[in-house]
């Protein structure tokens, strides 16, 4: 079932050249170490929900003053009754954004049928080589694959890696548009998270991302959870990829983006993006924020300086000569 578990009433930012509203979903089936979005990605079962007939009631009321809004999670393709949702949304007159990581090319691919976006963000982590590394979908970054934990791949966690259809991620918790919780994406904007549920999340089990065993100081896993993690992170891989030719060859307006993390990122990640989205219409850099929500705890990334980001800018527009940077000062 679906789980809209925030929502920023107002935006100037996330849609290019309109004023909009965010939704967001809960639950994502990537574990970035740099998220900013952790209580949506690591406690998802934990947020109260919005009932949909509470946010559509909100939307019809600001038809006329909000031209699109933004469906964006976590990962809203995980859910198979998005494009319910996403249909009575423009019923009511409104455009439709989607923000997505674009592991689930089949829902997208229909969705782009049946005419039902306006605009397609895809998030690009890295380069192919460092994908699951920043994704945090490898050793270097490791995740419970017991099914114990935020995340199981073989469906005992929140997060079912091998289905990119439906989640049910539960919480029928109380709704309350007035809520006290906020959580800051955009510096400044307030995101009610399911109407007063704490954004703070301080569980050491949940936020851990090395529990790995160790043996006098080297972590050691069992083959067989080595080769599930390698082979779910080349399967979402895979799925990106068939995301970024759909969207290459499709009519629809759409970006590619990078949020670019020093600790994660070098100037090869954009090399091989460049290539990889060659001739893109929009494809941009995005500096890393620091907050207190990035889901890594005590983490050691950084933004790059501007004449970094610039250098690599340089880079991707060899192949993307409109290319641009965001949120760089």
């Amino acid at each position: 079932m679906l789980k809209i578990a925030g929502m920023q009433k107002l935006t100037l930012l996330d849609y290019p050249e309109h004023v909009a509203a965010d939704l967001f979903l809960a639950g994502c089936n990537f574990r970035c170490p740099f998220c900013q979005n952790s209580p949506l990605v690591l406690s998802p079962g934990d947020l109260p929900a919005y009932e949909q007939e509470e946010v559509l009631s909100f939307l019809r009321k600001r038809q006329g003053i909000l031209d699109g809004i933004c469906i964006t999670g976590g990962e809203p393709t995980l859910y198979a009754d998005l494009p319910e949702l996403i249909a009575l949304i423009r019923d009511m007159g409104y455009l439709v954004k989607l923000d997505t990581n674009g592991t689930n090319p089949d829902m997208l691919r229909a969705l782009l049928a049946g005419h039902m976006l306006d605009y397609v963000a895809v998030d690009l982590k890295a380069g192919r080589a460092n994908y699951a590394r920043v994704a945090g979908l490898n050793e270097d970054v490791s995740i419970d694959l017991d099914g114990g934990g935020s995340a199981g791949f073989d469906g005992g966690g929140s997060t079912d890696f091998d289905d990119s259809a439906s989640t049910d991620f539960g919480g029928d918790g109380s709704t309350d548009f007035g809520g006290n919780a906020s959580t800051d994406f955009d510096g400044g904007a307030s995101t009610d998270f399911g109407g007063g549920a704490s954004t703070g999340f301080d569980g050491g089990a949940s936020r851990d991302l090395n529990q790995s065993a160790s043996i006098d100081g080297h972590r050691e896993e069992h083959p067989a959870k080595c080769y599930a993690k390698h082979k779910v992170a080349g399967d979402l891989l895979a799925r990106v990829s068939q995301t970024v030719e759909l969207l290459l060859h499709s009519d629809i307006d759409y970006e590619f983006r990078t949020t670019v993390v020093k600790g994660l990122h070098d100037s090869s990640d954009f090399v091989d993006i460049a290539n990889w989205v060659a001739g893109c219409k929009h494809y941009y850099l995005q500096s890393f924020r620091d907050c207190d929500e990035i889901l890594l705890r005590d983490h050691p990334f950084s933004a790059f300086s501007e004449a970094q980001m610039q250098e690599f800018l340089s880079i991707v527009r060899k192949k993307i000569p409109h290319a641009q940077l965001r949120g760089v000062s």
